[in-house]
């Protein structure tokens, strides 16, 4: 039995700024199985969207106009987040849309360790020609809407898994020890 526990989160953003996040997913991960999942929609600080993010995810100004704010679903993500590993693919930019959005609308702190998988993927699977999400989901045939914020924590969620019974671990601690990454304390 797989002891694997964490939540992988992905976030779309509307343009450059870091807290313009327009949609959100997390998947929640327990003894390496799906046990929830949480996706929105998110209304901008500003409503600004560039034409190559639009490209890239598909959202619309109109598709968010009527949804929630950051801060408005500030504490139902919360909690899927709390004294949690946090997975992201390019955890760097995830994590920056998080503190960003944080810091926009003064809101609590969260208290969780990341990691992230593309470094993950690295590690396990150095054969790959990249270490991009659609390539990895490939790897695990696996069909997907890329940059689907749901879709992709998905993904993002299968590449521990996957990457455990690579290597012989039953759980996260135990992964990043064994190819030499750790878990990184969350800092908003």
């Amino acid at each position: 039995m797989s002891l694997m526990n964490f939540t992988s989160i992905d976030f779309e953003t509307a343009n450059k700024n870091r807290d313009s996040a327009c949609s959100v997913a997390v998947v929640v991960i327990e003894n390496g199985r799906m046990v929830d999942s949480y996706n929105s929609f998110i209304r901008p600080p500003e409503m600004f969207f560039e034409e190559g993010n639009i490209k890239i995810h598909g959202i619309t100004p109109q598709m968010v106009e009527n949804a929630p704010t950051f801060a408005d679903i500030w504490n139902d993500l919360r909690m899927y987040l709390d004294n949690r590993i946090v997975i992201a693919h390019n955890a760097f930019f995830d994590m920056g849309v998080l503190r960003s959005c944080i810091w926009k609308y003064n809101l609590a702190k969260p208290q969780f360790k990341t990691a992230c998988t593309v470094q993950i993927a690295r590690k396990v699977w150095p054969q790959l020609p990249n270490h991009k999400l659609n390539t990895l989901g490939e790897f695990f045939q696996i069909q997907f809407k890329h940059h689907d914020a749901l879709d992709d924590a998905k993904v993002c969620a299968k590449i521990p898994l996957v990457a455990g019974r690579t290597v012989g671990v039953d759980n996260m601690d135990s992964l990043l020890r064994k190819i030499g990454l750790e878990a990184k304390i969350f800092k908003s």
